[in-house]
């Protein structure tokens, strides 16, 4: 068994070299997007299924009571969470609108829409993509594997290389709580100067 957990382990290193070695400016640009956006009265809406959905409740509430540091609440909204809206929309219509119908009645033009999915196909998180980016709305997507429908779909796409389920969702949760950091350091603390030269 100690072998076991050790080849897991491995893996997750694995996993993270590759991803550190891909990712380090991707995360910079969406930490620095998020940010505008926050800076412009814009709001984030993340949203995604099972784990997924489990990420964006935890990102946003990073976002809406604190990180690291103090700082005022930041406005993000994971369309996980209202068990009234998402059971009548899929009650009424189609569990492939609960994301859409939420982002077509609350996102503009300032928002950001970001959502998760392992696959990069989850039909309800591409149906409110979709329709965001055809729409003006700026798009996040945190997939995997080789990035499925969300290829092409997102302004920015960070994909885990990776066929494992597990190892994208913690690579997804790590990529999130340095997003979180960085927006921090951005708005409020070592990296503010980044927007005044803006």
């Amino acid at each position: 068994m100690e072998s076991f957990v050790e080849n897991i382990f491995e893996e997750m290193k694995e996993t993270l070299n590759k991803f550190t070695a891909k990712n380090k400016n991707l995360l910079i640009a969406i930490a620095q997007e998020i940010a505008y956006c926050f800076m412009e009265e814009g709001k984030l809406l993340i949203f995604g299924n099972g784990g997924s959905a489990a990420d964006a409740q935890h990102i946003a509430a990073e976002f809406i009571n604190r990180f690291k540091i103090e700082r005022p609440s930041l406005p993000a909204i994971a369309l996980t969470t209202d068990t009234s809206v998402l059971t009548s929309i899929s009650n009424d219509y189609d569990f492939n609108q609960v994301f859409l119908k939420q982002v077509m009645a609350i996102a503009d033009e300032r928002d950001i829409v970001w959502g998760i999915s392992t696959s990069g196909n989850s039909e309800n998180v591409i149906n409110a993509l979709r329709y965001a980016a055809t729409n003006d709305i700026k798009t996040i997507g945190f997939t995997g594997k080789d990035g499925g429908k969300m290829n092409g779909l997102c302004d920015l796409l960070l994909v885990v290389d990776s066929d494992n389920t597990a190892r994208i969702q913690e690579m997804h949760i790590a990529a999130a709580h340095i997003i979180c950091e960085l927006v921090d350091e951005i708005m409020f603390g070592r990296f503010s100067d980044m927007l005044e030269d803006e």
